[in-house]
This record gives C-alpha cells, sequence and structure tokens, in this order.
C-alpha cells in the first residue's frame, strides 16, 4: 500500500517535471553533439544524435574511470523481475469490472485480419469519397454573399466548416462537426487515401471524446477493436546490465510494470482498444459525415481571412477556391495551415506521411522525404527527437501474448517498443539513436533486405551481441524475422516545443488560432510516441474544438470560439507533450541508472509510483 506523503512526493516530482520541461525545447538530460551538425533552427531543430550531458555525463565519465569490479557484475537477476503480472497489478485486473482477457481464436483473427483487409480497399477505390458530379456541385465552391459583421447562426443555415488533413485528427473534426449539425467538408492532400502505419491505441480519454460526439462510432470502435487493457505493460531491460549494489537485470527482467485499466476504472472510462487504421477511417466516414464529405488530391495551399465574420477563403493547390465559416488544419505536423498562420518561412508546410497521405509513399520516396524533412523542419520549428524509428506489423503471434499487452525494451542508443495489434499481430517500434536524414541502403543481390540486416544486428539476441557488445532479449528478433522488408517503414522522429516560444500578444491569448482558422491534433502539438497519446489528444482537440463551435449563434463571434479552444487545450496538450519529450529523452541515460547504488534503486521505484498518477491525468473524463 502506497500511504499519502508518498503518493504527495510522487505527484510534486511529476508536477515540477512536467513544469520544467515548458522552459526549452530539449531536455536538460540530453543535448546534441557538435560532431555531427547538419542544420539547426532558433528552436535547436538539429539534425544530430543526442547525447548525455550535466549530471548524467559526469556519472557516466566517472563510472567509465573507476576500476571495474568483475564479481560484482556476477550473479542471477531477481526471479521477482522475470515474472509477467506481479500482484498489484494482477488485483486489479481480478476485479470484477476489469476487463477479461480472452485468448485469439482462428475465427476472431480471421475476422480482424480480414475486416483491415476490406477497410484498406474500400479507401483504395474512394467508396465515400467525393467524385464526378458531386464534386462539380458541391457547397463549398461558391461564395456567398455575406454582409459586414457576419451572419446569424441557425439549423436551417448551420455554421460551415472546411477541415484540412484527412488522417485521425481530420476525421475526428469533421465528425463532430456533422454530429453538431454543421456543414463539413475534408480535404485530404494524398492521391489515394492509403492507410499509413499498423493499429493505433484507442485509449480511454479519446474513446470517451468519441462516445460523447457519437455513440455510434464509439460502438463500432470498441466492437472493432482488442481489448489492451487486460493484460500488463511496463519497461524492460534489453540486455544484462546492473550489479550486486545497483540490483541485477537479466536480459528481458521487468524494470516497471502496470495496468491502464484501474486509472480507467477510476475515472469512469472505458477501457483502451487497439484498432487498425483503415478501420478507424472506416468507421469514421460511414458513420461520422455523409457520403461525399471528404475530396482526395486537395491541398490547401493558402488562405484569406475575409473579415468581420464572413468567413474564409481557401485556396487548394490546382487553383480551386473553397469557401466556409471555419478553416480547421489537421494536416499534421508539417502543416500547410500552420505554415500560413504564423507567417512561417517558405517551405515550412511539407508533405508528410499522415494518417492518410503516408500509405501511398514508396522507399524510394520516403528516401527523399528523410533528406528534404532536415530542412523543412528548421523552417517549420520543429525539433528532432535525436532518434529514427523503424516500424512494422508482424504477422505473428507473440510469445507472451496472453499476459503482456505493451512492454519496452531499453538499451543504451536504442529500444524497442511492442504492442498487442489484435488478430496475433504485433506492432513494433525500433528507435535509434542517430542524425536525422539518414536513410538505408538500396537492396542489392548481395544484401536484398537492407533494413532486416540492420536491425538484425541492432539488436542481435547471440554471440556478441550488438556493436557495443550488448546481448539483446531474443523477442525483438522474434518480430523482427517475423517482419519482410516491404512492410518496415522508416522515419525520424520530430516534435514540438512543449509551450509557446514567441511573445507575439496574439498567439499567446489564442496559441492554436486567429480569426477564422484554427489549427488541432500534430499541426498544433505533435508529441513523441513514448505515451501513445499523439492521436488521442487529437481526438480531444476535435471534440473541445466543436464543443466550442457549437455554441455559437453569430458568425462574428468566431474568432473567440476558436481563441478559447486553444486556450482550454494548450496547458494539457503541452503538459503530455512534455511527458512524452521526457520519457525518451530520460531513455538516453536509462542503462546509466541500472548500474549506480541507490541512485538507480530509487529511479526505478520512482517511475514505478508515478506511472499510476500519470494515467490519472491523461484519463480524464473530461476536456
Amino acid at each position: 500500500m502506497i500511504n499519502r506523503s508518498t503518493k504527495r512526493v510522487a505527484a510534486r516530482s511529476l508536477a515540477f517535471m512536467a513544469i520544467s520541461l515548458h522552459q526549452s525545447t530539449s531536455s536538460a538530460f540530453i543535448t546534441p553533439s557538435t560532431s555531427s551538425r547538419v542544420s539547426s533552427s532558433k528552436l535547436n531543430v538539429i539534425g544530430e544524435q543526442a547525447s548525455s550531458i550535466g549530471p548524467a555525463q559526469v556519472l557516466r565519465d566517472l563510472k567509465e574511470r573507476l576500476p571495474q569490479i568483475q564479481w560484482l557484475a556476477e550473479g542471477d537477476g531477481s526471479p521477482a523481475n522475470k515474472i509477467d503480472i506481479p500482484d498489484h497489478v494482477a488485483q486489479v485486473l481480478a476485479q470484477s469490472e476489469a476487463p477479461k482477457r480472452v485468448a485469439e481464436s482462428e475465427d476472431r483473427t480471421e475476422r480482424i485480419r480480414s475486416r483491415a483487409k476490406q477497410a484498406s480497399e474500400d479507401a483504395m477505390k474512394l467508396r465515400g469519397m467525393l467524385t464526378g458530379e458531386d464534386d462539380a456541385k458541391a457547397w463549398w465552391r461558391s461564395q456567398r454573399s455575406v454582409s459586414e459583421g457576419g451572419r446569424a447562426i441557425t439549423k436551417d443555415d448551420p455554421l460551415t466548416v472546411l477541415v484540412a488533413g484527412g488522417g485521425l485528427a481530420g476525421l475526428v473534426v469533421a465528425a463532430a462537426c456533422h454530429s453538431k449539425g454543421m456543414k463539413v467538408a475534408l480535404f485530404e492532400q494524398a492521391s489515394s487515401y492509403a492507410p499509413y502505419g499498423g493499429p493505433i491505441q484507442i485509449q480511454s480519454n479519446a474513446l470517451r471524446a468519441l462516445q460523447q460526439i457519437n455513440p455510434i462510432i464509439f460502438e463500432e470502435l470498441v466492437a472493432a477493436g482488442t481489448c489492451t487493457a487486460d493484460r500488463v505493460s511496463g519497461l524492460k531491460i534489453g540486455y544484462r546490465k546492473g550489479n550486486k549494489l545497483a540490483g541485477l537485470y537479466d536480459a528481458g527482467d521487468w524494470l516497471v510494470r502496470f495496468d491502464t485499466v484501474g486509472p480507467a476504472m477510476e475515472a469512469g472510462l472505458p477501457a483502451t482498444v487497439v484498432v487498425d487504421r483503415p478501420v478507424i477511417q472506416q468507421i469514421l466516414v460511414n458513420h461520422g459525415f455523409p457520403e461525399g464529405t471528404v475530396r482526395i488530391k486537395s491541398r490547401i495551399q493558402q488562405f484569406e481571412d475575409l473579415g468581420k465574420g464572413q468567413g474564409v477563403a481557401v485556396t487548394l493547390e490546382d487553383g480551386t477556391k473553397a469557401y466556409a465559416d471555419v478553416l480547421v488544419g489537421a494536416d499534421g505536423i508539417w502543416s500547410q495551415v500552420r505554415k500560413n498562420l504564423h507567417g512561417l518561412d517558405d517551405g515550412a508546410g511539407g508533405f508528410a506521411a499522415s494518417g492518410a497521405a503516408g500509405g501511398a509513399l514508396d522507399d524510394a520516396e520516403a528516401r527523399r522525404l528523410a533528406r528534404d524533412t532536415v530542412e523543412i523542419a528548421a523552417k517549420a520549428d520543429r525539433r528532432f527527437s535525436g532518434f529514427t524509428c523503424y516500424a512494422a506489423l508482424a504477422p505473428h503471434r507473440a510469445s507472451n501474448i496472453e499476459t503482456v499487452s505493451y512492454q519496452i525494451l531499453l538499451g543504451e542508443k536504442k529500444y524497442f517498443v511492442s504492442t498487442d495489434g489484435g488478430g496475433e499481430r504485433q506492432q513494433w517500434f525500433a528507435l535509434i539513436r542517430e542524425p536525422a536524414g539518414g536513410v538505408d541502403p538500396e537492396p542489392t543481390p548481395e544484401d536484398p533486405h537492407p533494413k532486416l540486416t540492420r536491425l538484425r544486428k541492432e539488436f542481435a539476441c547471440t554471440g556478441s551481441g550488438d556493436d557495443d557488445g550488448n546481448v539483446w532479449d531474443d523477442f525483438a528478433l522474434e518480430l523482427i524475422n517475423a517482419s519482410s522488408e516491404e512492410d518496415i517503414k522508416r522515419r525520424d522522429l520530430y516534435d514540438g516545443a512543449p509551450l509557446l516560444t514567441t511573445f507575439d500578444p496574439q498567439r499567446l491569448l489564442s496559441p492554436w488560432a486567429k480569426g477564422p482558422v484554427a489549427l488541432c491534433g500534430d499541426a498544433a502539438h505533435p508529441m513523441m510516441p513514448n505515451l501513445g497519446q499523439g492521436g488521442c489528444q487529437a481526438t480531444e482537440d476535435g471534440y473541445r474544438l466543436v464543443e466550442e463551435l457549437a455554441k455559437l449563434e453569430h458568425t462574428r463571434d468566431v474568432p473567440w470560439a476558436l481563441g478559447g479552444y486553444s486556450r482550454i487545450r494548450v496547458i494539457r496538450t503541452a503538459i503530455i507533450q512534455g511527458f512524452a519529450q521526457l520519457g525518451s529523452d530520460l531513455l538516453v541515460d536509462f542503462d546509466l541508472m541500472m548500474t549506480i547504488p541507490l541512485l538507480g534503486p530509487f529511479f526505478l521505484t520512482m517511475t514505478q509510483l508515478s506511472m499510476p498518477f500519470i494515467l490519472r491525468f491523461l484519463y480524464t473524463p473530461s476536456f
């Protein structure tokens, strides 16, 4: 039992970490090295590898200078750290209201995989998209005559909204607008509406937002998804580490274990589920708004605020004009709407591998974009995290699937994340510290699988191990070897400052909005993937944005509603964004903690104690 004093200390520690993060875009725990500089901006967007500084570097240097006593590292790790579900997790999962794990069956596996395949095919066939004659006579093509000062909003003459971006954020905004009786159109830049990436964890807070937007969407997603809150989640050490003074850990031993369902039940929220990305898109398109709402090949190039309640005029890349009362930029981290809204340099709005667009990229185009992105990031004031990420969905029944839903294998220069994807599949991510803009060699007869070749070396589990001599737990290669070269995608990870880095009074008052234009999702607050909250916070954004718009009775008040939305959301998202940055940056020195007496055990204990507080903050029923 954790006493109240301990809880208060842990809570204060979390609050301090979150508040201190807004002071700079880079954590105090890492800095770029000076030897591999590629490009930079005023926000420290640098294409180079992260490395330790400050106390962590002092400790690492001291450790290297001290004589190494071999017998301290001899022995076996604790048997308690090899148990998947400890007592404190088992007690929560045993509660009557907690979801109970039901083993995958052949029928359910086939149903999940078949639905994902069918949803992808529907998207590629443009089912439900705006095409042909309907496109030619779309409502947004005609500029209506609105007198200076705006017009009244009524049931028969509702608010009109244009949404840029057909990923999760844009689809949720469109569905929320339709649920409130607004007229909405969504513009996606991709030439084919091809889903990018694997399944998405729809956590409890996002499920509540969707439930409030449209109960049918919520019910369909839960029915289509696989519950991941019915098993354990946590952090493992990737390879043998530690000593008799700080604790010995064998490869694959647990460092931190927690459940996600306890905090959700405390808040009265539904349990987290994982759903295939094309299925999410299919459900939102089918149940969120009328057929013909989504238009592809439609990149918004620029917009004009018509002023005084008269709305906004949008120009697409092909010269097509569109008109509405409101424009929402949900077009990803390299948002063109954000570029225009904040007056960023030319080139700040780039083509991104978004939830809709990325699936259309082949390896050759991905290589080109990796190099271009370094320059785009500098102009867009985005922070390079220091990590490149390989990802794939492995059609494989994981060896620990019945007890573990999510785990991270930690190492000094890399870590390996895996999560249940449903249908006997595992979604995995290999994050490796290296400069931005890197690409893999093209396949050759001698090495037809360059990505697999590299990953097998990075996470070697036999012989002398990786290049640093670390022999990894074999779970990483279990999933890597179950994946094909073609299915593995690579991208550098970028995010943004947790809070605004500006003294512009307008942006301080209305952080993500100006006039009739607002941002949401990654366009407003791109995050590291550590907490799995990027899409969840975008969903919360969509709900809150439309709730504020739904209060309006006149178009002259649109700027006030959008400004209110951004003021409500910016603090919560900044804290979560900061936690995600801190979590990623701390991994740079996590292995060091395993060898330091007193500090190592204290660090692990505080991490374990902090997780329930973090989850309680994430899983709130109001946002």
